[in-house]
């Protein structure tokens, strides 16, 4: 059954498989989260086995799917991890099983951590992207893509300065895969539409939390997929790093986290990041 629900601009303590059930149908615009991952961050959150993740995972997605507007987004950022040797299949499995659930699996955002530093494994290199999946609800969404154009580069500079005639036309490619080029499109654009590569450093100061991502990705989706106003939810929230992204996008934002201790870090960067403002914290 469904209670009524809190007010946006809130941070909540507990489970978001039982504090989304506040929420009525098709009420967020944008889930963005990183979620515990298999058999990590065992002294925050207990660490979930990876043959378990995917059965404890889908009836929070459940919920989330329940919650999601239909024009909304879901960004899930989530890396398998090694086991017994070798990657683990969870991550898949989690995307074949969501597909099941009525969720589109529309994107894969890849996330290269530009500032990872070295290291060595007898069978391979350290890991230095992350995936950013991209669910959602239909084949149409909401998304403002001229919102987070980059600029052009500095290719363009003597690739455009002397066009040829085949340069203006929609050349076939060399492969016949139909997606020749009209060079002569990029003359005089500063800005360009960005690829699905994220070049962003991480976090250098832990914030007090095992493993927070850098606000600039959680604000390149809120960018991307809502407006002024819209309802970002994080229910897997942290140290609160995408709800202040939302509140300082203008965007309202619901922040959910099973620790205690996580939900008041939060609400303290919160009142650091935004003096005048007062936040709200309820525990259920």
């Amino acid at each position: 059954m469904i209670r009524e629900a809190f007010e946006p601009n809130i941070i909540l303590q507990g489970d978001c498989l039982e504090l989304l059930k506040y929420y009525p149908d098709n009420y967020v615009d944008l889930i963005i989260t990183s979620p515990p991952y298999a058999d990590r961050r065992q002294n925050t959150y207990g660490g979930i086995h990876p043959d378990k993740y995917v059965e404890w995972f889908l009836p929070r997605t459940e919920e989330f799917l329940r919650v999601l507007k239909a024009s909304g987004s879901f960004v899930l950022n989530i890396k398998e991890r090694v086991d017994n040797g070798e990657r683990h299949t969870y991550v898949l499995n989690l995307i074949i099983e969501m597909r099941k659930q009525g969720w589109f699996w529309t994107e894969e955002y890849c996330w290269h951590k530009k500032n990872c530093y070295p290291g060595k494994w007898p069978n391979r290199f350290r890991d230095s992207w992350e995936r950013c999946l991209h669910f959602n609800k239909s084949k149409k969404f909401k998304m403002y893509q001229e919102a987070v154009m980059v600029p052009v580069g500095e290719w363009a500079n003597t690739r455009l300065k002397k066009l040829s005639e085949t340069d203006k036309v929609r050349d076939e490619s060399k492969v016949e895969s139909g997606f020749g080029k009209n060079i002569s499109n990029w003359v005089n654009r500063k800005l360009v539409y960005p690829t699905n590569v994220l070049h962003m450093a991480t976090e250098c100061g832990n914030q007090n939390h095992s493993a927070v991502f850098p606000i600039d990705l959680p604000k390149w989706f809120i960018r991307l997929f809502t407006q002024k106003n819209d309802i970002v939810l994080d229910p897997f929230m942290g140290s609160g790093t995408s709800i202040i992204a939302a509140y300082g996008l203008k965007r309202k934002y619901i922040g959910i986290d099973i620790k205690e201790e996580y939900c008041q870090l939060a609400q303290e960067r919160l009142k650091n990041a935004f003096p005048k403002y007062q936040f709200a914290l309820e525990s259920k």
